[in-house]
């Protein structure tokens, strides 16, 4: 009988589970910033190749 009774008060004890849901939620966004980070990489390094490539070659006129 015991069991039954602090099975119910479990139960019913709401306490805490509005952190358990920010901590969830919380991991969820960090865990899509990260994908997004590792997708978006791979392409920015690749560009910024790119554009030092094109500004190597550049030339600077010093005159008007």
């Amino acid at each position: 009988m015991k069991f039954f009774k602090l099975f119910k008060n479990f139960r019913n004890d709401e306490e805490g589970a509005v952190t358990v849901d920010w901590v969830v939620l919380t991991a969820a966004v960090v865990g899509l910033g990260a994908a997004a980070l590792t997708m978006v990489r791979g392409q920015t390094q690749a560009l910024t190749g790119k554009i030092s490539g094109y500004l190597s070659t550049a030339s600077v006129n010093s005159t008007f």
